[in-house]
């Protein structure tokens, strides 16, 4: 059964469940204590700054807190009142516009508030009334000085504590993704290691590059995105629902209308954003390929003056993805802030026809410090909806990256088994093996041979004639479709592709030197091959006559490709290292097909070097070069036409002779 690439998504996610569930935790308790700004703000407003008005009792002086002096009488507000401390006596201090009066009895505070000629309007109700100064004021508002004040400490303190635990959870979370996307990054280059060689023929090696880089890149933003922005938002979303309901049950049905219009929104822009996104990682893999092989191929393209094909396959790329991307800038125009902005106003809307009908009913009449926290969180409701919204072009970017990752990874693949194996003698049978690369069209048709041990043999043949590709299913790059291939008379199907290779070496005919030394080329970073190993193998090939010569001798740096070093001296150090290795099958894939002549000789003294004491196959273009070899095999068509030594064959007068007379440019009779 497929799974999915969300499902496949999460799991990566769950090898770190630990930080991932602290960093959520942190964000819980940072989300509740920066939410209670509101409600403490609705107790300052209605508890302490509008709670001066209303009915206030006398007490006697006794009482301590709270207790206001006004023309010698000593009041404190009735809410804060025991009634044992009560005395008869009951006043109202009212608010009316900027001033507040002293009504001499408790009276009702709800109605309309009018004043007129030292008289007091409350509804259809009137009272006499004393204007209060703001010094007589002053003393009312003063014992809320205090609780105010720690009401405001008690918030900073809260902000304080939650930053701590917004910390914590913006480095969890942001670490957790960071360590998801190096496991699939190192897990998507591991098994293109382990994907058959054949894989590789059909793919441009920048396509797979920009998804071991580029695409796991755009997975590390959903990660990022999902688990610090989206995670963090969906929280707080939940948690604002939540004051919100504890404030005004009302209030809260109103905006949970709003979160199935943010699913049904976000299932659009997948439907749609993952199709579009799809198409524009695909374009940019491909113009990935083009680059990197036009950059390549840049001096053969400036010689045949293709620039214009080249610049015109370019932007047929570059303007799919720009056509796509129009698209996607539509679907966002669409579906970003401006969507929310209509939503957010819709239930603004909704909120004050609500109240704006309840509040016809006295009994539904809400305080100002109610109104205050309801609106501050429907404001911060839809900070994290805008949050949310506005990360659907990144979350489906990093889908269809997904997607091309997993399907990377689907591939079929083997298992690395580099476990170590002793080292075989090399003597090396094919039985009647038959190879194609393309089904119907065979390469090798019924090849069979033996190569004993330590012996050396060469290949050669026209080209297309299967040379190489014996070369390669001895190596396992391929397997053969009909017959057998045995080493010291074991199937080599038996052992790993790595434990194979483990004994042998090759040498191909443009060898490649990374980036490094000279010394680390030999040892190709093998603990078991040392330096003082690698420059015994490079003066026993002879390399030493140049590299000595060099400013930092055998620690002279290495340009990737080795573009510093000739053609020769690349391929000495590439000498020296099958030596290092001490291979038990040695592969000479045309090592000396470009070389100069002045350079063979030099190069033909480190092969003799390089041969001793192991099963040497050479493939051969110069015949001069193979002339001492112990068996030479004449491919033709995917087959053996001719077998034996130099001499045997050039008696033969057969296809060995006549190759090797039009490379001599004679046709006289040299037997």
């Amino acid at each position: 059964m497929t799974v999915s690439t969300e499902k496949r998504l999460f799991h990566y996610a769950l090898l770190y469940k630990k930080d991932i569930m602290i960093g959520i935790i942190c964000l819980i308790f940072a989300t509740v204590l920066e939410l209670t700004g509101p409600f403490i703000a609705k107790v300052i407003i209605d508890d302490h700054i509008l709670g001066v008005e209303g009915v206030w009792e006398e007490v006697d002086a006794s009482h301590e807190q709270g207790v206001v002096t006004y023309e010698g009488s000593h009041y404190i507000r009735s809410n804060r009142l025991e009634e044992t401390n009560a005395m008869t006596n009951a006043v109202t201090i009212l608010a009316v516009g900027k001033k507040y009066y002293f009504v001499n009895e408790a009276i009702e505070v709800q109605g309309e508030r009018s004043v007129e000629d030292g008289e007091l309007f409350v509804g259809n109700d009137t009272y006499e009334a004393d204007t209060l100064s703001i010094n007589d004021m002053y003393h009312f508002f003063k014992p809320e000085q205090k609780p105010i004040i720690l009401l405001l400490v008690l918030y900073m303190v809260l902000l304080l504590i939650a930053g701590v635990f917004q910390y914590f959870q913006t480095y969890l979370l942001q670490d957790a993704s960071n360590k998801v996307v190096k496991q699939m990054r190192h897990d998507v280059f591991l098994h293109t290691q382990k994907i058959p060689i054949d894989y590789f023929v059909d793919q441009p090696a920048g396509k797979i590059v920009a998804r071991i880089t580029n695409d796991t890149e755009a997975v590390r933003d959903l990660y990022e995105r999902v688990l610090s922005i989206v995670s963090t938002r969906i929280i707080y979303m939940v948690g604002i629902l939540i004051a919100i309901f504890l404030l005004n049950k009302q209030t809260a049905l109103i905006c949970c209308f709003v979160i199935p219009l943010i699913l049904i929104i976000a299932r659009m822009y997948k439907y749609f954003g993952s199709r579009y996104n799809l198409v524009i990682r695909k374009a940019n893999s491909e113009i990935n390929g083009q680059i990197n092989e036009s950059i390549q191929g840049m001096p053969v393209i400036q010689a045949f003056q293709s620039e214009d094909k080249v610049k015109a396959d370019f932007d047929m790329l570059n303007d799919d993805i720009y056509k796509y991307q129009k698209k996607l800038v539509k679907l966002n125009a669409l579906t970003s802030f401006n969507l929310v902005n209509v939503l957010r106003n819709a239930t603004a809307v909704a909120f004050i026809w609500y109240f704006g009908n309840v509040s016809f009913e006295p009994s539904s009449i809400i305080s100002i410090g109610m109104l205050y926290a309801l609106v501050d969180y429907l404001s911060r409701f839809f900070e994290p909806v805008t949050a949310i919204v506005n990360q659907f072009p990144l979350i489906e970017q990093a889908r269809a990256s997904g997607d091309r990752i997993f399907s990377l990874m689907d591939e079929d693949g083997e298992e690395v088994n580099d476990q170590t194996i002793p080292r075989y003698d090399g003597d090396i049978v094919f039985e009647a093996v038959s190879f194609s690369y393309i089904k119907g069209e065979e390469v090798l048709k019924d090849i069979s041979f033996h190569i004993k041990k330590e012996e050396t043999v060469a290949f050669v043949g026209h080209t297309g004639s299967g040379k190489s590709t014996i070369m390669n299913l001895l190596f396992r790059f391929y397997d053969s479709e009909h017959g057998n291939i045995l080493i010291d008379h074991q199937p080599i199907n038996q052992w790993s592709r790595q434990q194979l290779r483990s004994h042998m070496g090759i040498v191909l005919q443009d060898p490649f030197l990374f980036s490094g030394s000279i010394v680390s080329n030999v040892t190709m970073n093998d603990p078991n091959i040392t330096p003082r190993m690698a420059i015994e193998a490079l003066r026993a090939i002879g390399a030493n006559h140049f590299i000595e010569k060099l400013p930092n001798g055998y620690d002279e740096e290495v340009t990737e490709g080795g573009g510093t070093f000739s053609l020769g001296e690349r391929q000495l150090i590439s000498f020296a290292r099958a030596l290092a290795f001490d291979p038990a099958i040695l592969i000479l894939d045309e090592a000396t097909a470009n070389i100069d002549t002045e350079t063979e000789t030099l190069i033909q003294d480190a092969l003799e070097v390089l041969k001793k004491g192991r099963t040497t196959l050479v493939i051969a273009h110069r015949l001069s070069t193979i002339q001492h070899a112990d068996k030479i095999f004449v491919l033709e068509n995917g087959r053996i036409k001719e077998e034996g030594q130099h001499t045997d064959l050039i008696d033969k007068r057969g296809i060995y002779y006549h190759m090797f007379q039009m490379q001599k440019g004679s046709t006289r009779d040299i037997s």
